[in-house]
């Protein structure tokens, strides 16, 4: 019988390239980097991260912040630097590093897997492209390339497992992250220290963590926070900056009289609000896990939203609704994300308090459905038994 991972040394220093190229994959690869590290000491990373991963001891090819863009126009007018990019980790596989780990970000770590492969190098993958949404071809690209699936959400398990994709579900770090890093204050402590008046209600504005979404979803965050402010005086706003973002950057973007930045404690920060304006991705869940009710929105490149919505049919763009099966935030997208369309839906939630408690309600029905923490821990158990 096999020795637990913990128990089982390494037979010499093991080096592993990572790859995120988001905010949410910086805090996934950081809280991966960990766990590792307490199970298999000695393991050396280096790739692609942010502040955080690079906090845990990355060595960084380069920074994500150069290549988080989404989108089909947008991804061509980066494309010279993430080439490079891609070039420094091809350069890296060369080398030989024991393990390829690759986290979400998939039209640039698809690729990156098909040169592991390649190169003979194993490939865990840590959250999975959302082939299930679009672009199902890509399972046998899958199939081909990764040598295990780590997914975060209970209905991918048996997607993969039909298709032949080696996988587990191993829970969704989120929980993990809330249970470390959640909120710790009382409301009126957290609110001081944010520089906000605990007596008066504070609204999120999260307009996203690449550059240039950020850039594209402030104007209507902004023109609707304005609205809200004539309508609710006694409103606050708070912007909590991701860590692929710069808060100089935002600060130049960001015309809103009072408005508070704040680059640490994303989750004491999210609960003191009564209600969030959220861009469409993993910031949906982390808000919805505090059960703060939101209103999400998106706008895209006209031709990316045009040729996004011929690739998909699903019925809903923000995760909590996806994992809910049913809308129970607002989707504000595209030719929708209007300043007058977001106030007016965070207006209801301000002043309708039966909606307000059932969409509280609904957000905790939702978390429910992820099951218990413990992500990173069965994500860093199997890859310090692939390290061995």
């Amino acid at each position: 019988m096999s020795e637990p991972a913990d128990k089982v040394p390494l037979k010499a220093s093991r080096r592993v390239l990572i790859v995120a190229g988001e905010a949410s994959g910086d805090r996934y690869g950081a809280g991966l980097m960990d766990a590792v590290g307490r199970l298999a000491p000695g393991v050396r990373f280096s790739g692609i991260g942010g502040s955080l991963m690079r906090r845990a001891g990355l060595a960084p090819l380069m920074d994500a912040e150069k290549i988080a863009v989404l989108g089909f126009v947008e991804v061509l007018t980066s494309l010279p630097v993430i080439r490079r990019a891609f070039r420094h980790c091809v350069d890296e596989l060369a080398s030989k590093p024991d393990l390829c780990l690759l986290i979400d970000y998939p039209g640039f770590n698809l690729r990156l897997a098909r040169e592991a492969h390649r190169a003979g190098v194993p490939v865990i993958y840590f959250v999975s492209p959302q082939v299930w949404a679009w672009k199902a071809g890509r399972v046998k690209e899958i199939a081909r390339s990764v040598d295990q699936m780590l997914v975060i959400f209970p209905f991918e398990e048996e997607f993969y497992r039909q298709r032949g994709v080696q996988v587990t579900f191993v829970g969704h770090p989120l929980l993990d992250l809330l249970k470390t890093h959640g909120p710790r204050l009382p409301r009126e402590a957290a609110a001081r220290r944010f520089g906000l008046d605990p007596g008066k209600r504070i609204i999120g504005l999260l307009p996203g963590s690449r550059r240039k979404e950020a850039r594209r979803n402030l104007p209507p965050i902004l023109g609707a926070a304005r609205l809200l402010a004539q309508r609710f005086p006694d409103l606050q706003f708070v912007i909590p900056v991701a860590s692929t973002l710069s808060r100089q950057a935002l600060e130049e973007w960001v015309d809103l009289p009072g408005v508070v930045y704040t680059e640490r404690d994303f989750y004491e920060a999210i609960h003191l609000c009564e209600a969030a304006i959220v861009s469409s991705g993993t910031a949906t869940m982390e808000v919805g896990l505090l059960e703060v009710p939101m209103v999400v929105v998106y706008r895209l490149n006209p031709l990316t939203f045009s040729m996004a919505r011929a690739m998909t049919s699903l019925p809903h763009v923000a995760i909590v609704n996806l994992v809910a099966g049913r809308r129970i935030v607002p989707e504000l997208i595209q030719s929708d994300c209007t300043p007058q369309r977001i106030a007016a839906e965070v207006e209801r939630l301000l002043a309708d308090r039966i909606l307000y408690e059932r969409t509280r309600r609904d957000l905790r029905a939702m978390r429910a459905m992820l099951g218990q923490g413990g992500a990173f821990e069965r994500a860093a158990e199997i890859i310090a038994r692939k390290l061995r």
